[in-house]
């Protein structure tokens, strides 16, 4: 019996953590620039609908992490990925930010229509959320795409660098990918932050194990 806790096991291997063990609070639906007063109808039209799409996001995020828990996989990667969808535009590629702060009004409050703060830090959570879910559900496929887990879980340390799930299961996609170097980095990165995970443990004696024999054949080619 694994010890609880630890990444949850599936198909003879050790296998990652579940999604949607934690659920997130839902996200304010608070509209930039509030508190000053009624803004303009066209204004807070257009401040109510990046509110209203994280609104929508939450709700297919919480739907596919139930039909997770109820093992209907292939239904929760469709919710996830109508949640990201919900999302998608919202945040700023890199670099727009700056432009947005100085575009903003000379009183400080940001246009209509971009996020605040705290929108913009709920979007890269239920983001966050929804990439660590869908790798966690292709790794209960028969038939694992271990090159798209591997997209995800970059996707997720490239907004967190320290995420567990993302760092154990990143390790996983690697090894299974053949990329032993790679595997073995983050499967280490992922023992920093719980060093008495099981899986993680298990995964990373697999992997020396490979690299030894690799080592091994190079010497008797030589």
């Amino acid at each position: 019996m694994e010890r609880k806790g630890s990444a949850a096991g599936t198909k003879g291997n050790p296998s990652p953590p579940g999604a949607g063990e934690v659920q997130r609070p839902p996200p304010p639906l608070c509209v930039p620039g509030g508190g000053g007063g009624a803004p303009a109808r066209g204004q807070a039209g257009a401040a109510a609908e990046p509110a209203e799409s994280i609104r929508r996001a939450y709700e297919f995020k919480s739907q596919g992490s139930q039909c997770y828990k109820d093992k209907k996989f292939r239904e929760a990667i469709g919710k996830y990925h109508r949640a990201l969808l919900e999302l998608k535009g919202l945040l700023p590629v890199p670099g727009e930010r700056e432009r947005d702060s100085r575009a903003a009004s000379p009183a400080g409050a940001p246009n209509p229509g971009r996020l605040s703060e705290e929108q913009s830090r709920t979007v890269e959570a239920i983001e966050i959320d929804c990439y660590n879910s869908l790798a966690a559900c292709l790794l209960q496929a028969e038939l694992v795409n271990y090159e798209r887990v591997k997209e995800y879980c970059l996707k997720v340390l490239k907004k967190e660098g320290e995420n567990f799930k993302a760092l154990y299961r990143s390790g996983v996609a690697f090894y299974h990918l053949g990329d032993y170097d790679k595997a073995l980095y983050y499967l280490k990165e992922a023992r920093t932050r719980q060093p008495t995970d099981t899986n993680v443990i298990r995964y990373i004696q697999l992997t020396e194990m490979k690299l030894s024999r690799c080592s091994q054949r190079e010497k008797e080619a030589i």
